[in-house]
Order: structure tokens, then C-alpha cells, then sequence
């Protein structure tokens, strides 16, 4: 089984938008906690990838990195760099995702092993994260040596549409 991390062009994530919903939608329906809320259908993941990725990638303030295994999309993330003129150290880890296929397999670390070192040959030297407070991604972000600021209460809601708000833990890591 080969897995590889590539940095995906503008044109490599309009050919991939089916296959980048799909991941997105399975990640959603297993109660990720990335933005959607449920019901959530493949054509809206399709379009976040299109309306909402794509032109940052395109205008690259948005760097995405890949995970394949096997010829098939297993994971991704982004880097936001498209920071105000007082931040040009600072990035954004956007949206890490595993499809639950291949999750516990070592995909997300690899990913953000990469981001970092993404982030560093852009002169990025301050990472800056939220996830959903108890979510599986806080522990692995505190064993990357990313240290929690704060929590806010009742940020999100809960992927599954309910009415209950989920709170967000804020992170860093000095590169």
C-alpha cells in the first residue's frame, strides 16, 4: 500500500471535485466537526471545494495538501496564508481531514508534518488552529506540540443539525 502527500495546483482540485466531495461528505457524515451541518448532500461538499477552496488555491493564499493511498484521496488540509500585512508570519491549519476508511493510520500526522514544514518554507514561523472541544484532532494537535489559548463556549453547532452548540478549543505552535 503507497501513501504519498502532494501539494494540489488549482487544476488538480478542479479535476479532483468529486472525489474531494466525497471525502468531505464522508467526513461530515461521521460527525466531523468542520463547518456542515447535516443533512449534508455530495453536490455541497462538491461546491465548498469549488466556490471556497478553489480561488485561494488559485490566488495561492491557500496551500492544500493531499493524502493518497492506494491511487485514492485518503486525506487533506490546508494552510491559509492569506493573512493581514501585520501577520505575514502567521498561517492558518484549515479543514485536516481523514476519510474514516483510513483513519488510525497515521494520515492526519503525516499531513500536518508536512503543513508545518509547508509553513516554514513560506517564512511561517506562528501556526494558529480551532477544533471542537473533545473532538479526536485536540489530542493529536497537543502531540504535534500545538498549545491550547482557550476555549469558546457554544461556537458551533453540532454536525448532526441538533440544536446543541459545541464549544472550540483555540490553538498555536511557534514553528
Amino acid at each position: 500500500m503507497s501513501l504519498a502527500v502532494s501539494i494540489f495546483s488549482a487544476a488538480d482540485v478542479a479535476s479532483h471535485l468529486g472525489e474531494l466531495g466525497g471525502l468531505l461528505h464522508a467526513c461530515v457524515h461521521d460527525g466531523a466537526s468542520i463547518g456542515f451541518v447535516l443533512p449534508y448532500t455530495q453536490g455541497e461538499a462538491e461546491a465548498f471545494w469549488r466556490d471556497k477552496v478553489l480561488p485561494g488555491v488559485r490566488e495561492g493564499t491557500r496551500i492544500m495538501l493531499v493524502a493518497s493511498k492506494d491511487g485514492r484521496i485518503a486525506g487533506t488540509v490546508q494552510l491559509g496564508c492569506d493573512t493581514m500585512p501585520n501577520q505575514p508570519h502567521r498561517a492558518d491549519v484549515n479543514k485536516l481531514m481523514v476519510h474514516p476508511d483510513y483513519r488510525r493510520q497515521g494520515i492526519a500526522q503525516l499531513l500536518m508534518r508536512e503543513l508545518e514544514a509547508r509553513a516554514r518554507d513560506l517564512g511561517r514561523s506562528l501556526m494558529t488552529l480551532d477544533t471542537r472541544t473533545g473532538d479526536n484532532a485536540e489530542p493529536l494537535y497537543t502531540a504535534l506540540g500545538y498549545k491550547t489559548v482557550g476555549v469558546i463556549p457554544a461556537y458551533a453547532r453540532d454536525p448532526f443539525g441538533s440544536d446543541r452548540l459545541d464549544a472550540t478549543t483555540v490553538m498555536y505552535k511557534l514553528l
